[in-house]
C-alpha cells in the first residue's frame, strides 16, 4: 500500500484498536475523535452501535450494514452511521478513509 497519510498525520498518537492489519491515527478532541485509518488486510466488523460516525473513503472499498440495508462505498464516498444504529461491515485490504466519531473516549491512545 502506498503511503495515503503525510508527516503531520502519522505523527499523531495512534488508536489502540486491536484490528490485525489496522493502522489508526488518532486526532483528539473534547467532543469527538477523528481516525485516519490504513488498513492493509481484509477485516470482518462483527455487528454493534456507538454514537454517530461519518467516514470519507479515500482508497478502496468497504461494505457496511447499517440498520439492515447494504451499502458498498469505495473512492470519493462518504458514509453516515447515526447514533445507536446497528451495523456491521467487510473492509477489504488497501481501504483507507477518515472518520468522524462524534464521542470523545471511543479509543484510546495505543501505548
Amino acid at each position: 500500500m502506498t503511503d495515503i497519510f503525510p508527516g503531520p498525520i502519522k505523527n499523531l498518537p495512534q488508536a489502540d484498536i486491536p484490528i490485525k492489519g489496522l493502522k489508526a491515527y488518532l486526532s483528539q478532541a473534547d467532543t469527538h475523535q477523528i481516525l485516519f485509518m490504513e488498513f492493509s488486510k481484509n477485516v470482518e466488523l462483527p455487528e454493534h452501535s456507538h454514537e454517530s460516525q461519518m467516514g470519507v473513503v479515500l482508497e478502496g472499498k468497504i461494505d457496511l450494514v447499517i440498520g439492515g440495508m447494504k451499502y458498498t462505498y469505495s473512492k470519493g464516498e462518504r458514509y453516515f452511521i447515526p447514533a445507536g444504529t446497528k451495523h456491521s461491515g467487510k473492509i477489504y485490504a488497501g481501504y483507507a478513509d477518515i472518520t468522524f466519531f462524534n464521542e470523545p473516549d471511543r479509543y484510546k491512545i495505543k501505548q
